[in-house]
């Protein structure tokens, strides 16, 4: 018996050979066999070719040892998104591509405009995002992927000023221009392309480990609209927070984009735009079928990792929660992230006024946004003012929705589930009407709190923030649009046109206003305060779903985190700087709330539990990962 040995797979797929199976030969990496009785006659002498060096099938192949990442890590046998599709499919890196192949001469038109012009495709009329933050995209970027320890160790010690750059607003920068700054691939890229084979290209992921999954289809990228592919940053950079906030293990976190096309021309029409060239798919039964095989292919091979869903346009965001949410531990940040983040930043705000949180059920809000986020905010809000004492009517009734036709009643024709039982009567404030403006809403209805999520602008104006301060000692406004381009307002106008006495956080990060000798705070509602420690509280638990439940508990672990000092000063939030204790806080609250609803399925968690608050704040914390050198070999032959 001989052995043949599959150059293009493991020495493990070797075939064995017998005398019965004549023929027998490896080509191009696959097995291929003829019976003995279909063997060709010899040929006459005479009628053979000579042989000839260097020519024929197979002439002008390589032999190989790599497949998957091993081979996309070789410099020189690399070929990037040059791989055609059969050697993608035979060497393992279907999936660790982007879809489409391009060729050489298009890589390197990616590679010029740098090389010889710098070229960074900064926006110089936008301010959020300035030369200094992409230069400092680079250097990040180039560091991770030479050492990704000394990437993350960097990041935790200077968390507060790094988070910037490899979150919003930069990620903002980088997803636009992705098809001009991609260098290599990061995580795992499915398209319509892949229906039928994506349970077995999950396996070409070199990693049999993976806790979290981030997932987009580039739909909504932030207030940016649809950037299909290029959508892939915002994976990756939530879960340098997954892995920087919060402690999870960079070798098990996984970024992943659905390419279902995209309809915004000017990628379709780009040469060097990866994704598919196509409008995105309308057909809804083939979408969910892609959603749905993704889903059951990359939970099949991880069961017990958390899936966060991201930036899902709003036709999508909510079904897609409610489709997975009770079979995975699943979640979407955009609808209960944000939401989770607002409702601690109004108990945040609720301190800073001296009231307590029961008072939340009591105030009147103005919510900018009907949109997947927005709504979400709006039903998260509500439910705390249920558990702080409001009924579910009372709490629906504090709230004034505005969209881009105004004020939403009930006379809006097609009203959502979601926005229906917020929907005002009209009359029923003396002068609403459908569609009124928001300046007119906030004059009429002299709301506490006014919340923008609608990612359009600066739409709270002079006037409409004016208004806010003449109604208001202490007026709440936030703007948490992201990125800063698409803010309803910026610190400073908030606080200039209130009198300085504005209770202020905004989506991206805003600098305190300096006004008559005083320093006015300007707090970050990040939804890096959740989604980091929520999804470690879910991950350790084992809980196998993500309820409404869990994500209030990480809204409630927050302001108790604010310290005196920073409340009187008007903060909100904690400091970043402490965001690993932040996130670890976050999995206590989360994880109790879990086995409060017999849903903490993890033996040591539980075991944990029921010795102390100390030992399962100890188990937490010394499962997360903390960045370091660690010895490769034994530590006497040193």
């Amino acid at each position: 018996m001989y052995t043949v040995v599959n150059r293009f797979r493991s020495a493990a797929t070797a075939a064995t050979w017998s005398p019965l199976a004549l023929g027998r030969s490896v080509v191009g990496g696959t097995l291929q066999c003829m019976s003995a009785s279909a063997a060709p006659p010899p040929s006459k002498k005479e009628d053979l070719r000579p042989y000839t060096p260097g020519e024929g099938p197979g002439a002008d192949s390589a032999i190989i040892h790599k497949t998957g990442a091993d081979l996309l890590h070789d410099c020189v046998l690399n070929k990037g998104t040059a791989f055609e599709k059969p050697e993608r499919d035979r060497l393992r890196l279907r999936g660790l591509l982007p879809s489409r192949v391009m060729t050489m001469e298009a890589q390197i038109e990616r590679l010029q405009d740098d090389y010889f012009h710098g070229k960074d495709w900064v926006d110089l009329n936008d301010p959020s995002v300035t030369r200094d933050h992409v230069r400092k995209w680079r250097v990040l970027s180039e560091l991770k992927d030479r050492n990704e320890t000394l990437f993350y160790k960097l990041m935790v010690d200077n968390f507060t000023d790094i988070a910037p750059i490899v979150y919003t607003p930069t990620v903002g920068w980088a997803c636009l221009n992705y098809h001009h700054v991609y260098r290599r691939p990061r995580g795992m890229f499915f398209s319509l392309k892949d229906r039928g084979d994506m349970a077995a290209m999950v396996y070409n992921w070199p990693s049999d480990h993976v806790d979290a999954i981030v997932v987009t289809d580039g739909s909504r990228i932030l207030g940016l609209g649809d950037l299909g592919i290029n959508g892939m940053g915002i994976p990756i950079g939530k879960l340098d927070l997954y892995v920087g906030a919060a402690g999870f293990h960079p070798g098990r976190v996984l970024p992943c984009v659905i390419d279902v096309g995209t309809d915004n021309q000017t990628l379709q029409n780009h040469g060097l735009y990866m994704g598919l060239h196509q409008a995105r798919v309308t057909d809804q039964n083939l979408y969910f079928a892609v959603l749905d095989e993704f889903v059951r292919a990359v939970m099949g091979r991880w069961p017990k990792a958390v899936l966060q869903f991201e930036d899902f346009n709003m036709a999508h965001a909510a079904p897609l929660l409610e489709r997975y949410r009770h079979h995975h531990a699943a979640w979407n940040d955009d609808i209960q992230g944000t939401a989770a983040t607002a409702l601690a930043g109004l108990y945040g705000a609720m301190k800073v006024r001296g009231l307590p949180l029961a008072a939340l059920r009591q105030q009147r809000i103005v919510v900018v946004g009907a949109g997947s986020a927005g709504m979400g905010v709006v039903k998260m809000i509500a439910k705390g003012m249920q558990k702080q004492g409001a009924t579910e009517e009372e709490a629906n009734r504090n709230f004034w929705i505005v969209d881009y036709r105004g004020l939403v009643t009930t006379e809006r024709a097609g009203l959502g589930d979601n926005v229906r039982p917020f929907a005002r009567e009209c009359g029923g404030d003396g002068t609403l009407a459908e569609g009124e403006p928001l300046a007119d809403v906030v004059r009429r209805i002299k709301p506490s709190i006014i919340i923008g999520l609608a990612g359009a602008g600066p739409l709270f104006t002079p006037e409409i923030l004016t208004e806010m301060g003449r109604n208001n000692e202490r007026p709440i406004i936030f703007p948490m649009s992201n990125p800063t381009s698409k803010m309803e307002c910026c610190s400073e106008d908030a606080q200039k046109y209130t009198g300085g006495r504005a209770i202020f956080a905004s989506g991206s990060p805003q600098r305190n206003v300096e006004m008559d000798g005083k320093v006015l705070a300007s707090s970050q509602a990040n939804n890096m305060y959740i989604f980091p420690g929520l999804s470690l509280g879910a991950h350790l638990g084992q809980t196998g779903a993500v309820t409404d439940d869990m994500i209030m508990a990480a809204s409630a672990a927050l302001p108790a985190m604010v310290p005196d000092r920073d409340l009187a000063r008007g903060y909100i939030y904690p400091p970043v700087s402490s965001i690993r204790q932040i996130s670890a806080k976050v999995a206590f609250e989360v994880m109790y709330a879990a086995a409060n609803e017999g849903l903490l399925k993890n033996p040591k968690a539980v075991a944990a539990m029921s010795r102390s608050n100390e030992d399962l704040m100890e188990y937490i914390e010394s499962k997360m990962w903390q960045p370091g050198y660690r010895p490769l070999v034994n530590p006497g032959e040193m």
